[in-house]
């Protein structure tokens, strides 16, 4: 099992080398598009703001790869929204995978949103063996809202996408590397029991 980190130097991606560690999985991190197109499995991270992460997507031509991929995709937090159509975090133009534009949160709660949250109405079998209500670590001031490729939901003053999905791309707006045992199951379950679509 070839498990790519994406290493475009937007995120903290050594926790999620670890998280895959403690599951017994060596993830390897990569800029190069041979090895990211040779994985069995893409992930995706992302933190920090989305027009300069997206502008680090152009310039190693990563932007042009990550949606020609066919193998299954992770892209989580700010990876799910740069995989969205738009951002209005710096105005920026997405991969336009999920058909979806990524919009702030209202004045009206706290922002960001940082800490443990519930995620509800799960379908996919991503959050196989999780169950409705399990709590999920975030840090994010931007949202996807929910529409048709939401795969869960979360609430912050309203209702919005915690995950997404299209074909074989996933997104999660939540840290599974930072959620406890749920998050590794989460983990778990994208490395071994989603497939490749044939």
């Amino acid at each position: 099992m070839k498990i790519v980190i994406i290493d475009y130097g937007a995120g903290n991606i050594q926790s999620i080398k670890f998280a895959f560690q403690r599951l017994g999985y060596n993830a390897i991190l990569s800029k190069d598009a041979d090895e990211i197109m040779a994985a069995d499995k893409v992930i995706f991270p992302g933190v920090g703001e989305a027009s300069s992460a997206m502008k680090k997507l152009r310039e190693s031509k990563l932007d042009q790869i990550i949606p020609k991929l066919k193998q299954p995709v992770l892209g989580i937090c700010l990876g799910m929204q740069l995989m969205c159509h738009s951002s209005e975090e710096g105005d920026t133009q997405g991969l336009g995978i999920f058909d979806v534009d990524v919009v702030k949160f209202s004045k009206e709660v706290k922002v960001p949103q940082i800490g443990w949250n519930q995620i509800t109405n799960l379908k996919s079998d991503l959050f196989k063996n999780v169950k409705e209500k399990e709590h999920i670590y975030l840090v994010h001031s931007f949202y996807a809202p929910l529409c048709e490729e939401t795969i869960a939901e979360a609430e912050y003053g309203l209702g919005y996408s915690a995950a997404l999905k299209k074909d074989n791309f996933y997104g999660t707006q939540f840290h599974p590397e930072k959620s406890s045992e749920v998050g590794e199951q989460i983990l778990r379950n994208f490395i071994e029991t989603i497939e490749t679509p044939v």
